[in-house]
């Protein structure tokens, strides 16, 4: 399906003739797109300038520490932060309704500002996604970084380098059998924002 979105913010996108799908395990599945996002660099700009990020802190075992990444949130009913967020999600959703079911409905944004900054093993697993199969559409733009998946409970871990546009979907029944997490890491990297369009009720 070919969605026709404006030029200055994104390509027309046939993603069925250029997503490539990698089977998991037990009916999960991930989608990569290179570049699937035009204009990727104008747009980390203007979030970063426009998007009103905040720190958090969460209890590590005895201790409270800085969640290692800053977060903003758009709820299903939240304007998005910039128009070309608006026709991604709607490019996705008209991708992906067949196998969804539902279009996408929220936005999380997070902004990786150094190679200190990363987020743990983990399964988008609040809410329907502990459950039911569900999807997870990542939006990655500024410098690449590493994307690890691994079976849920730990085995070897598949790698995906995203970033500068690339669009990473996670289907079926991957957020509630494998876990995915963005390492720390030494080599000196760029700044990063990961978009992540989640269905309703999906965490």
């Amino acid at each position: 399906m070919t969605a026709v979105l404006q030029p200055s913010l994104l390509d027309a996108v046939d993603l069925a003739g250029t997503v490539e799908r990698t089977a998991l395990s037990v009916d999960a599945w991930v989608d990569l797109c290179p570049g699937w996002l035009d204009g990727a660099d104008a747009l980390f700009d203007r979030l970063v300038t426009h998007v009103p990020w905040h720190g958090e802190r969460r209890q590590m075992y005895d201790r409270e520490v800085d969640v290692p990444r800053l977060l903003s949130f758009y709820g299903e009913d939240d304007p998005l932060p910039d128009p070309a967020l608006d026709h991604a999600r709607a490019a996705l959703s008209d991708r992906y309704r067949g196998e969804l079911g539902e279009p996408f409905r929220t936005a999380g944004l997070c902004y990786y500002r150094n190679g200190s900054d990363s987020v743990a093993w983990h399964g988008d697993r609040i809410g329907r996604g502990r459950q039911a199969d569900t999807m997870v559409a990542i939006v990655s733009l500024g410098a690449p970084r590493a994307l690890l998946l691994r079976p849920r409970g730990g085995g070897p871990s598949l790698r995906f380098s995203i970033g500068d546009g690339d669009l990473l979907v996670m289907g079926g029944s991957c957020q509630r059998t494998w876990d995915h997490a963005i390492p720390k890491t030494a080599r000196p990297v760029g700044p990063r924002i990961s978009v992540q369009f989640r269905p309703r009720g999906v965490r």
